[in-house]
């Protein structure tokens, strides 16, 4: 089973995100759960969601506390609550921003891990770009697809168009290419570093 645990603010649309890539693995005919835990249901208070994936039915319904993901909405969230509780040796993260894991003072935690898992991507600035709106649930969720490989951008557009229609639809499009583009990118320059 492939656990992963979303960190946002309310308001990011990190259910939504959720939703997103369990629907995106069940295009790829896996099982998948998607679930929320809110302290507070307030825009601007710190949010986690699950997901969770598997080749056969999930019956788990706890909250994931070892995730083999993490997907972090918001770089605040760093200095507020220890979102890399948990995360598996060989762990995937993804952050939103467009600064690396050291300039924000995380080498620590790259230490004795892939640095190839580790990811950082301007997903605010993509939304902002293509939505009108710096929502960064859908790069990001497309740029998961990129870095961890577990599911076709294809699997993503549909999951997309399953969700929003329109010029909404269109612009999420985009904004997932550009972002899958990115990171696909950043790989390759990582693998040969």
């Amino acid at each position: 089973m492939f656990q992963i645990r979303v960190h946002g603010r309310g308001g990011q649309g990190v259910v939504t995100a959720t939703e997103m890539l369990s629907v995106a693995a069940f295009e790829e005919g896996r099982h998948a759960q998607a679930f929320p835990s809110f302290g507070s249901e307030r825009t601007g208070a710190p949010v986690v969601a699950f997901c969770r994936i598997d080749d056969k039915e999930i019956r788990l319904r706890e909250p994931i506390m070892e995730p083999d993901a993490l997907i972090i909405q918001d770089p605040t969230l760093l200095h507020q609550i220890d979102v890399f509780a948990g995360l598996k040796q060989d762990g995937y993260v993804l952050l939103n921003t467009n600064h690396t894991f050291e300039e924000l003072g995380l080498a620590d935690i790259l230490k004795g891990r892939k640095a190839e898992r580790f990811c950082t991507l301007p997903a605010n600035e993509i939304g902002k770009t293509h939505i009108g709106r710096p929502i960064p649930n859908v790069p990001l969720i497309a740029g998961f697809a990129a870095l961890s490989g577990m599911f076709k951008l294809e699997s993503v557009v549909l999951a997309i168009n399953e969700k929003f229609s329109g010029k909404i639809a269109e612009g999420n499009i985009a904004a997932a290419t550009e972002a899958y583009n990115l990171v696909k990118e950043q790989m390759k320059g990582a693998n040969h570093a």
